[in-house]
Formats: structure tokens, C-alpha cells, sequence
């Protein structure tokens, strides 16, 4: 919940601009502290010996070290990735149309950029970290962090920034909630046993003060609960998307695991780093993004003349339905991948590699990225466009915080699905040495919830009311 914390500290109180501030620089010490601490171990790794084979226990204040490090990174992390992605949406006006069109188009391209930063990644870092250590990989990250944060200092005469007018305006729960409060006191004091107990809410002209009244409320404080309103729509979209990243989950995990076993090879001398497998899914985000953003809006706009071809929502559900046809792809790909296991005899070697190219991966990774840019995209646009224009980071942190939580019950559903099919002695669907498992029944399985997904997507779609000027 930490984005959400730091998203609302960012729109009620600091600014989103000055919260990525604070935040990339909170960001840059801990990767520097993490740096320091993983230097001191491979340093220590490198002189061990045959004297002295392993290196000692660290030390207790090394241990808080590294742990505070990793904590800092979090809590920049937290700002930096809700507040960024909000303040550059709100450099283009909604009332000019040619800003308005590229504001439609923004997270499109912010997806493609962060996907050039990841491709980046697991080009460099991961061959960085296996080859040089894991020290100067956390340097790099550092150093980049840096540049980062020269970058966005180097704009800052020219950004738009949200004006403030008032605490309640910029954030109407302050605001609802000070009246409430007032209301249920001046209640208290003022109420007979035969008055109604109907409790309305207005503004006094004089003090310019909400307090409690039985007359008919203000505009000030309709638009107030209408902003409390308009966050808690949010909630039912978060909560059936939280089977999307569950599924996701599988991409930077089993996906990976099948292709450590499969031939990696490129020629002669050179073999592909299992986590540079992902470099796929990066490849295929950048690619639908362009193609996205280019191509399939205008096409769309022919049909449904609408100025973003879809709605949000459409896109929310097109992501849906293509990430269910991912696990299909992936339970086949798995499915056959077992059977070559099985012919050649490699069931009971976990270590062997089984003579299938790790290029049959290629079509589950591009339905992934193809899910992600449908699906993602449309996220971030929803959470942004529907939130109360003050809260527009911590509707942002929403979807980050669904992206955390379905990574965590992830994890919460691998282990039931794990403890009820190893009952009995059996392997189960998931197994430390894969070739005994099943993991194309689990790949079927997270399909199955996709289509249950899906469903209660479209029945909650049919009857959601956009906020007006948004589609």
C-alpha cells in the first residue's frame, strides 16, 4: 500500500513534481547503499580460497545495511513510479484538442519507454551482473538514476504544474470528511428527539466553512462527495482485474523456467542467459505499442468514429481475452516441450536440456506483450482519466498496488495448487524439476480464470458510466 501512501502525500500536500523529486533522490541513495553492500560481498566472494572456502557471517550493522537499502529503494520506488507517470500526463491540457489527442496517446508511449528501458536491461545488466558482478550492475542502475533525475531537473521552468486553490478542491476527501465530522457535531448539539435524523452538508458564506445543516446541501460539497464517488468506482475494475496479474506473474517466472531447460544456443559459442529471455516480451511491448498508437487507432476510428478507436474499457477487455489465449499458447508449447522430455528420457534430470529451440517461446511471449499493451495501457488510462483530476497519482498507485497484490496471490495460489495436487504422492502441477510437472494444466487453469475474468468484466462494463469528458 506504500504507492497509495505516497501518491496521496504527492497530491494533497507536496505536489507530484516535488514527490518525484524527493523520491528519485530517496531512490538513488538506497541503490548506492545496495551497491556499497554488494560490493563488500563479491569482494569477499572473489578472495575466498581454499583456506578459506566461504566468507563469514556479515556483521550485524552490514545486515541493517543492506535491508535499509533495499527498504529506501522501496519507498523511492513507491513515488517515483506513481507520481512520474501522472505529472507527465498532466503536461497536456484536456481543453486544447492537439494536446488533448497526445494526452490520449501517453501511456501508449510511456509503456514503450519504460519496455526500451527493460530491453535494455536484460541486454546489458544481466550480462553485467553474471560476467562483472552483481557491484557494478547496481552502479549502472545507480548511475542511470542519476542521469534520471538530471533530466527531469533540467525541465523544470517549462513543466505545468496543477494549481492548488484549496486543500478540499485538490483533494475531496479532506474535505468530506471535515464536513461529516461537523455535521455529525453540530447534529449532537442542535437535534430534538423529534427531529429527522437526514444530515445534509453546507458551505457558510461568511466563513467560507462547511458545518452541519438539515437544508439543502451546496454545490462545493456535492462536488466533494461526487470526487469520494469517483475514486470508489475505481474499486470493483481493481478488484476483477486482479486476476490479470496473476497471470502475468507467470511470465517472469514459469516462462523463464521452461526456457532454462530448453536449447538456448546461438551457433557455435554462444548461449542466450535464461533471464534474457524476457528480452521477447520487451521486443514484442515496443513494437505493438508503435503499432498501437500508428495503425490500429486509426483503423478503429474508421469504424467506431470514436477519437481513441475504442473506449478504455474495450481495451481493459481485449487485454483480458488476449493474455486467456497466452496460457492456451503456453499450455500447448509446455505440452510438447513434456513430450520431447519424455522420448529422449530426460524426466528424472532436472538439469538436462531438452532438445527443443527456446524459440517456441516466441508466440506466448508476444500474446503477453500484446496483452500488457491492451491491457496495462488501458489500466493506467482508466485509473488516470477517472480519477478526481486531485487524486489522479493515487488512482495511478491503484493499479500499482493490483499489479502487487496479484503478483502476491500469485504466489498464495501456486502453493494451494501445489499442496492439492501433490496429494497422494504425485509429482503436482508444479515441481522444482519441471519436466515431472504439469505446468500446461496450470497454464489451462489460469486460462479458466481469465474467461471468469472476462465475464465479470464485461457484465460490470455494460452498466459503467465514464466521467464526463473521457471515454
Amino acid at each position: 500500500m506504500l504507492p497509495v501512501l505516497t501518491a496521496y502525500v504527492g497530491d494533497s500536500y507536496l505536489g507530484r513534481f516535488h514527490t518525484i523529486l524527493f523520491s528519485t533522490i530517496i531512490y538513488v541513495l538506497g541503490l548506492g547503499l545496495l551497491t556499497l553492500c554488494t560490493s563488500q560481498l563479491t569482494a569477499c566472494s572473489d578472495n575466498a580460497g581454499v583456506e578459506n572456502p566461504s566468507c563469514p557471517s556479515p556483521a550485524t550493522f552490514k545486515v541493517i545495511f543492506f535491508f535499509s537499502s533495499l527498504y529506501l529503494i522501496g519507498i523511492g520506488s513507491a513515488g517515483y513510479k506513481t507520481c512520474v507517470p501522472a505529472f507527465g500526463a498532466d503536461q497536456f491540457g484536456e481543453r486544447n484538442s492537439h494536446e488533448s489527442k497526445s494526452n490520449n496517446s501517453f501511456f501508449n508511449w510511456w509503456v514503450f519507454g519504460t519496455s526500451v528501458g527493460s530491453c535494455s536491461s536484460h541486454l546489458i545488466l544481466h550480462y553485467v551482473q553474471d560476467n562483472l558482478g552483481w557491484g557494478l550492475a547496481f552502479a549502472v542502475s545507480c548511475i542511470s538514476m542519476v542521469i534520471a533525475l538530471v533530466v527531469i531537473m533540467s525541465g523544470i521552468k517549462s513543466y505545468r504544474y496543477p494549481l492548488k486553490k484549496d486543500a478540499d478542491k485538490v483533494n475531496p476527501f479532506n474535505g468530506i470528511i471535515y464536513d461529516l465530522v461537523n455535521a455529525f457535531k453540530n447534529w449532537r448539539t442542535t437535534s430534538s428527539p423529534s427531529s429527522s435524523l437526514a444530515i445534509t452538508i453546507q458551505v457558510d458564506p461568511t466563513t467560507n466553512k462547511s458545518q452541519g445543516s438539515r437544508k439543502a446541501g451546496t454545490e462545493s460539497t456535492i462536488g466533494k462527495i461526487e470526487g469520494v464517488n469517483a475514486v470508489l468506482r475505481l474499486v470493483p475494475v481493481w478488484i476483477i482485474c486482479l486476476i490479470y496479474p496473476i497471470v502475468q506473474s507467470q511470465v517472469i517466472t514459469f516462462f523463464i523456467k521452461q526456457g532454462s531447460t530448453m536449447d538456448r544456443s546461438i551457433g557455435s559459442g554462444f548461449q542466450i542467459p535464461t533471464a534474457s529471455i524476457q528480452i521477447f516480451l520487451s521486443i514484442s511491448i515496443m513494437l505493438f505499442a508503435a503499432v498501437y498508437g500508428r495503425t490500429f487507432v486509426q483503423i478503429s476510428q474508421a469504424f467506431t468514429g470514436k477519437p481513441n478507436g475504442i473506449t478504455t474499457l474495450q481495451r481493459i477487455g481485449g487485454g483480458i481475452f488476449i493474455s486467456a489465449m497466452s496460457m492456451v499458447v503456453a499450455a500447448t508449447v509446455e505440452n510438447r516441450r513434456l513430450k520431447i522430455a519424455q522420448e529422449f528420457g530426460l524426466v528424472d534430470d532436472p538439469k538436462a536440456t531438452v532438445p527443443m529451440v527456446v524459440w517456441w517461446l516466441i508466440p506466448q511471449y508476444v500474446l503477453s506483450g500484446l496483452a500488457l499493451v491492451f491491457a496495462c495501457v488501458g489500466l493506467q488510462e482508466f485509473f488516470y482519466d477517472q480519477a478526481p483530476d486531485g487524486l489522479r497519482s493515487v488512482g495511478l498507485a491503484l493499479y500499482s498496488t493490483m499489479l502487487g497484490i496479484g503478483h502476491f496471490l500469485s504466489v498464495l495460489l501456486i502453493s494451494v495448487i501445489q499442496k492439492v495436487t501433490t496429494a497422494g504422492g504425485h509429482h503436482g502441477w508444479i515441481a522444482n524439476n519441471i519436466n515431472q510437472a504439469q505446468l500446461d494444466y496450470f497454464y489451462l487453469f489460469l486460462a479458466g480464470l481469465s474467461v471468469i475474468e472476462l465475464v465479470a468484466f464485461l457484465l460490470f462494463s455494460k452498466s459503467y458510466v465514464y466521467k464526463r469528458g473521457t471515454v
